[in-house]
């Protein structure tokens, strides 16, 4: 049996992200036909479709999900492995007080803090969970050293200094057999037709009101809640459809019911993810080395 390749899974893991082979082409800096050539043979050495065609791209079968999962960690660890002897020579220790955001602490943060704990031994991790109000204030009265945040949504521009790390496109969440699936362009318009899954936490609701402003017409809220495992269950079951980031994204809702997404034809701003800290602050040693760890990621 043939091994798969980094390559392919390089590829794969693209190909999953940006859900079209030629945003993937396109990004990787390869032609669509290695990238097509290279999910094709990772297919055949899984011996299953990791993929789903379809009019609006390419999206992960049950099977494709549980290797992505695999194909990510494969990935950082041939990244960690790569720049390891360079950071385990560092001698840097402290404690970094750090702040995340609901959203960035579940789906972002992990796999990065993980690395960064066993490269960085001498360093002690104090981790908070909190809204962007409160983590505003602890940065600027010096409780927290730096966040993990949504850097879009940041209020306090005077106070604070940023740095995005992720730029993650907003795209519709609709059922499996959505006709929405069928019309070659999307927009606005037509999903303000649809009945409305409204996902409330971490002022997501607010930022859609941002994009929504800019037609008359508004979006059929069918129900409001704090829980994404919810939206994209609801969604999956066809109540309703709803537009959120990739980050968030996952094909396959609880109760194993798919989703799928459909890239919209109106300009939808990205949702940012980042490091911030107050201005004016020196940064310790230990804040120093998180910082550029990030930026390496």
């Amino acid at each position: 049996m043939n091994e798969p390749t980094f390559r392919q899974i390089r590829y794969f893991v693209a190909v999953a992200r940006e859900g079209q082979v030629s945003r993937a082409a396109k990004e990787l800096n390869v032609s669509q036909s290695a990238v097509t050539t290279a999910i094709r043979q990772l297919e055949e050495i899984v011996g299953a479709p990791l993929f789903d065609r379809h009019a609006g791209g390419m999206g992960l079968t049950y099977e494709g999900t549980i290797f992505q999962d695999h194909a990510r960690r494969v990935l950082s660890a041939l990244d960690e492995a790569v720049r390891a002897p360079n950071l385990r020579r560092s001698e840097v220790e402290g404690a970094l007080r750090l702040a995340m955001t609901y959203t960035v602490a579940g789906y972002y943060a992990s796999p990065y803090l993980e690395r960064f704990i066993r490269a960085f031994p001498k360093v002690t991790l104090q981790m908070v969970e909190a809204p962007r109000e409160a983590i505003e204030d602890g940065l600027v009265s010096g409780r927290y050293d730096l966040a993990l945040m949504l850097t879009s949504n940041i209020a306090n521009q005077e106070g604070l200094l940023y740095e995005t790390l992720l730029q993650s496109r907003r795209r519709l969440w609709v059922g499996a057999e959505h006709p929405l699936l069928e019309k070659p362009v999307v927009t606005l318009a037509d999903v303000a037709q649809e009945p409305y899954v409204m996902l409330t936490v971490d002022e997501a609701s607010n930022t859609a009101q941002r994009y929504w402003n800019h037609l008359r017409a508004r979006p059929r809220i069918a129900f409001r809640t704090s829980s994404t495992e919810a939206v994209r269950s609801m969604v999956g079951a066809g109540m309703g459809v709803t537009i959120l980031s990739d980050m968030v994204y996952r094909p396959w809702s609880l109760d194993g019911r798919r989703v799928d997404v459909i890239t919209l034809a109106d300009p939808i701003p990205t949702m940012n993810v980042g490091l911030a800290w107050a201005a004016n602050v020196e940064h310790s040693a230990a804040v120093q080395a998180f910082c550029e760890f990030m930026h390496r990621g």
